[in-house]
């Protein structure tokens, strides 16, 4: 089956989108702050221009070479995102070079709770399919789906809870991450619902929306990464240097007059 006019647009737009975040990101230095972001932009270029190039031969008799193709660049992508999520929590929860001790806690739990609903919500998925590789592949991407959209949206609610200021950019990245994430939960319970088969009418549908959703994120982050920060941003820092000089003032003063309670 060759690509439809739609599946090449789709394909072409993500390519042309990629390459052209990858160029904001080098052109305004925005690699320095966020390097596993990058990554995970080239990652996804080399993942589009692969899969073209052994599309082709998938319909000549290859199609184990485009299969483990496309699930082991699916496995990196969650990898980089995982990463990605980890550098957005550095950037929002240690704005100053220290992790926010009361906020550690929250964020393993916060992991932990994902990684078991995600972990649940395969398990208890009946996928409707013909054979195992299918119902693995299916359970495999709804557990990612639901893990990553947890840590991205969980991360957002625990910052605005605690009151800590987000940096325009990771915010933008981390808003980006977190509607896509949420997007994937419905279309992978629908590949759960419907099967994968491909060419079916539902299968094509949500393979359209989820790359849609994904294009506007693209562009998204395409505009938003291409601006420059607001001068503000830089007082969230002052003042979380401020505090790190008044925590370790009052830790040296306690200190001492446990001191000099001492017999």
């Amino acid at each position: 089956m060759h690509l439809s006019h739609l599946g090449s647009f789709f394909w072409l737009s993500g390519l042309a989108g990629h390459v052209m975040l990858l160029f904001v990101l080098l052109y305004r230095g925005r690699t320095r702050s966020f390097p596993l972001f990058t990554a995970l932009i080239a990652a996804n270029i080399l993942k589009t221009t692969m899969l073209y190039l052994i599309y082709p031969r998938a319909q000549t008799g290859y199609s184990y070479a485009y299969f483990y193709t496309y699930w082991g660049f699916a496995v990196l992508d969650v990898l980089l995102q995982l990463a990605v999520a980890y550098e957005i929590a550095s950037h929002v929860f240690r704005p100053v070079g220290v992790w926010a001790s009361d906020l550690r806690r929250h964020l393993i739990w916060l992991i932990v709770f994902s990684l078991c609903v995600a972990a649940a919500l395969a398990w208890l998925s009946a996928p409707r399919t013909h054979g195992s590789r299918e119902a693995i592949v299916i359970r495999g991407s709804l557990f990612s789906a639901a893990l990553l959209a947890e840590l991205f949206v969980g991360m957002i609610g625990l910052s605005v809870t605690a009151g800590l200021p987000w940096k325009t950019h990771v915010a933008r990245i981390a808003q980006g991450l977190g509607i896509y994430s949420v997007f994937c939960i419905v279309l992978e319970a629908g590949d759960s619902y419907f099967g994968m088969a491909n060419g079916t009418t539902a299968s094509m549908i949500l393979t359209d929306t989820r790359m849609t959703v994904y294009l506007l994120c693209l562009s998204y982050w395409i505009v938003t990464l291409y601006r420059q920060q607001p001068q503000q941003e830089r007082l969230p820092d002052e003042i979380g240097s401020y505090l790190i000089l008044v925590r370790k003032q009052t830790a040296a003063t306690l200190a001492t007059l446990r001191g000099r309670k001492r017999p």
